[in-house]
Formats: structure tokens, sequence, C-alpha cells
């Protein structure tokens, strides 16, 4: 149900008939980085507001500093290649782009790495003026793992895809 607790999220109804899902990433101290705990709990909200006859929509959203600055990488530096492949890591983070019900990323501030992911899972993205793209992977020596390479070259192009993912650099709204 919608109004279960939650640690690293704000949920709720909104809207004149309390139809639209809000799903608020809410881990400031970190910039909204998507550690295994925020991602569990963002695919139960999902799954409550998906299975709810009231919600007709969902919108998804962080705060005005970051949406989601990536992966929380303090939970992934002392794992090998060996370990997050047999465990399945990253497994679940796809559950955004399989919900039914239209989400609307609503984008300000930092959408980096897996928070730039995350917003590219949506069906629609309405970025601020603060809003800054980039998928900086490669700056700790790895690429995008949860299918950013393939979402990034649908949404800007092949070129752009390419340059953003082979330097880090990023893109304003």
């Amino acid at each position: 149900r919608a109004g279960a607790a939650f640690q690293y999220l704000l949920v709720q109804k909104t809207g004149a008939q309390k139809n639209v899902g809000l799903i608020q990433l809410n881990r400031p101290q970190a910039l909204n980085a998507l550690c295994e705990g925020l991602m569990a709990e963002l695919r139960r909200a999902l799954e409550a507001m998906e299975s709810d006859p009231a919600v007709g929509a969902i919108v998804l959203t962080g705060s005005q500093k970051a949406f989601a600055a990536g992966a929380d990488i303090k939970e992934m530096q002392n794992k090998t290649f060996q370990e997050c492949y047999n465990s399945g890591f990253l497994a679940g983070w796809d559950k955004v782009s399989i919900v039914r019900k239209p989400i609307i990323a609503a984008v300000n501030g930092y959408a980096l790495g897996g928070g730039c992911e995350l917003a590219m899972m949506c069906d629609i993205i309405y970025a601020g003026e603060k809003a800054q793209f980039g998928q900086p992977e490669i700056l700790l020596g790895t690429i995008p793992g949860a299918g950013g390479t393939q979402r990034l070259t649908r949404a800007v192009g092949k070129s752009l895809a390419m340059e953003m993912v082979l330097t880090g650099d990023r893109i304003s709204a």
C-alpha cells in the first residue's frame, strides 16, 4: 500500500482527485544515491502504485539539488566483478521501465549515472533549468550498467551518447 513506511522515499497520492502517485527520492545526505535499500523501496512503491486502481500516473522526483546522483559507490566499491555478476547486482533496477502506468521523471539538479538511467527508464522526462544529465561511470573505470548505453543512444543520438559515455561529460536540460 502507498502509505507504508519508507526510509528513503516520500510517497503520496496527489492531484485534485488524488489520482497521481508521487514518489520522491529522499536521501539528501547522499544526493539521493541509489543504494540497495532505496531501490528495494522504489520497487515496493511502484508495485503499490501500479496495483492501486485510483492511480492513473506516477511522478518520480528527487530534490532541487539532485534527482539522483547515481548508484551508491560506497556500496559498490569493494565488490568484485564476480560478486556483482553472481549476486545479480542491479537486478530489479528495471522495475521503472516495466510498470504499465505512465511514469514521469521530474528532474532538477543532478541525474548522473544510475540517476540518469533511472530518469531514462521513465516514459516522460520533465527537466528543470538546473537539471544536469550525465553518465560519469568512465571516470571510475566502468561503464553504465543498467541499460544506460542503449537508452541514452535512443534519447540523444549515437554521437552525443558516445561523447557522454566516453568522456563522462554532462549535458544540461
